[in-house]
């Protein structure tokens, strides 16, 4: 399990456990993770905001206001807000989903729970998020925080990982393990 050094250790890492601290330190740890998920979910629906996270020709100022624009668009919280504005005049928007991962880390450490990230083909029912959580649970003997993500390509089943361990149950793997089988 990384330590919040280990966390540090990288620029997102930093920048995580800045606004971490700044959360703590606010009450609004819950608040801000739940706007990191809508910017998660953001970036991933629209490639044009992927893209100005990336693109170094957009101008610092361009960068700024448009990242405020889409903050205010989504909801995210006053912390969550600055804290964007900040990567962009630093021109850090490409740590952000380094920055995500890492602060979801750190919020469930500090509620007591581990975090695994769930990537399934197809998303997850409310009764099937419950399931899920009670056998990993039952598998790592504490309360498990789930972060969900969407991966079509896996065709069917889950990849699961917590800390350093993955479990992938995904059917693209089993046939990819199968037709190097067949090739002997």
């Amino acid at each position: 399990m990384e330590t919040a050094g280990g966390i540090q250790a990288s620029l997102g890492g930093r920048y995580a456990v800045a606004l971490f601290d700044l959360a703590r330190d606010a009450k609004t740890i819950d608040a801000v993770e739940a706007s990191l998920t809508a910017v998660r979910d953001a970036l991933g629906q629209s490639d044009d905001l992927r893209r100005l996270t990336v693109s170094p020709l957009v101008g610092r100022g361009v960068a700024v206001k448009t990242v405020l624009a889409v903050a205010d668009q989504i909801g995210v919280d006053a912390t969550t807000r600055s804290f964007l504005g900040v990567l962009a005049e630093n021109r850090r928007l490409s740590q952000l989903p380094a920055i995500i991962r890492a602060f979801r880390t750190l919020a469930s450490r500090h509620r007591g729970e581990i975090a695994a990230e769930v990537v399934s083909a197809h998303p997850l029912t409310d009764d099937q998020v419950a399931q899920l959580k009670q056998q990993l649970r039952q598998r790592v003997g504490r309360e498990v925080s789930v972060d969900l993500s969407v991966d079509p390509q896996l065709l069917g089943g889950l990849v699961v990982r917590i800390g350093s361990q993955m479990i992938d149950s995904s059917i693209r793997t089993r046939l990819n393990a199968l037709a190097s089988a067949m090739k002997g």
